[in-house]
């Protein structure tokens, strides 16, 4: 009994990297076409900050964001679902694909990336008070 319980863990190890590796990669990949979509350097999905900075410039979010979403607990969370809801609808997509973009990225990206939504600035307007 014992034998095969030790088999198992031992064995799964590697699956499960290869597993983690393989979703990392497809997101990866989804991501680059977005950001191709978008007119930015593809090649920035694979830079952690800096892929961050190229997805607020996408969704037109300041980007003092990026210190929210990098140092601020708790508005992190905030602010990234916001982006995640921001990409869809940058791409003409729903409530509904941001919810899918947030809770499958492994599916969604590479459909948003690889399908045929067309990317379209959002317009936001700045408020002046005097």
């Amino acid at each position: 009994m014992d034998s095969m319980l030790f088999t198992i863990a031992k064995g799964g190890g590697g699956f499960v990297t290869f597993l983690i590796f393989a979703i990392w990669i497809i997101t990866i990949v989804g991501l680059w076409k977005i950001f191709q979509k978008a007119g930015k350097p593809g090649w920035g999905a694979l830079i952690p900050i800096y892929n961050i900075i190229l997805w607020l410039e996408i969704v037109r979010r300041p980007g003092w964001w990026i210190i929210l979403i990098l140092i601020v607990p708790l508005a992190n969370i905030i602010c990234f679902i916001i982006v995640i809801f921001d990409l869809a609808k940058s791409f003409g997509k729903g409530v509904g694909y941001g919810f899918g973009l947030l809770l499958l990225p492994l599916i969604f990206f590479p459909m948003l990336g690889f399908g045929e939504a067309e990317y379209t600035p959002i317009k936001r307007e700045i408020v002046v008070q005097t």
